[in-house]
């Protein structure tokens, strides 16, 4: 993936970036209804016909840039990936360091991004990713899992976990990210580590 990044006409990833940008701050604005090609272009320092070079409409902008954002984290992720099962709990940990350094590194971009309502598909694109690597985790401990002998099923974990972590990270986001990323996830690692019994009384 790397390798076809840089690849690419530089020009043609500054303009990409300059409509990025401009629809984030757009998105601040006003609600995605409102947003059209001429705003976003002019927003953009460019002209319509170089908008339509890159993308069909608006939706289709914001389609792609969710599939990129998701190509994004899952190239972080890998970086940190090891096979090593031994080291499964640190893992764990510096997968979630990555993830949420990334996310601080683009706070502006997840910000808007996830809190919008009139933007659903990068909420849902980030909680599928999330979903996929926590089956990909479950699936990997199998019966040695501690949610598994608790007798919890695995969709109702998958559900709880990614569900979780998405409205940690906004609410995260939201209050101007009071905590490190490293803080985070190790408040991440001591919450999903903690005892599988809960005292609700």
């Amino acid at each position: 993936m790397d390798n076809k990044k840089k690849r690419i006409d530089p020009r043609i990833l500054r303009t990409r970036q300059l409509l990025k940008d401009a629809f984030v701050e757009l998105l601040q604005e006003m609600d995605m209804e409102k947003i059209t090609v001429n705003r976003l272009a002019e927003r953009a320092t460019i002209n319509r016909v170089t908008f339509y070079l890159h993308y069909k409409d608006i939706q289709d902008m914001v389609e792609k840039m969710a599939d990129e954002m998701v190509q994004e984290i899952s190239v972080v992720m890998s970086q940190t990936y090891s096979t090593d099962v031994e080291a499964s709990s640190d893992q764990d940990w510096s997968l979630m360091a990555s993830f949420l350094e990334h996310i601080s590194e683009n706070a502006k971009f997840y910000k808007v991004l996830l809190t919008s309502k009139s933007v659903p598909v990068f909420r849902d694109s980030l909680l599928k990713l999330l979903k996929d690597k926590i089956v990909s985790r479950v699936e990997s401990k199998g019966s040695q899992s501690v949610i598994r002998k608790a007798g919890i099923q695995d969709d109702i974990l998958i559900w709880y976990d990614s569900s979780a972590l998405i409205g940690t990270i906004v609410a995260w986001l939201k209050n101007d990210m009071p905590y490190t990323p490293s803080f985070m996830a190790k408040q991440f690692y001591l919450l999903h580590n903690r005892k599988v019994n809960v005292d609700f009384g």
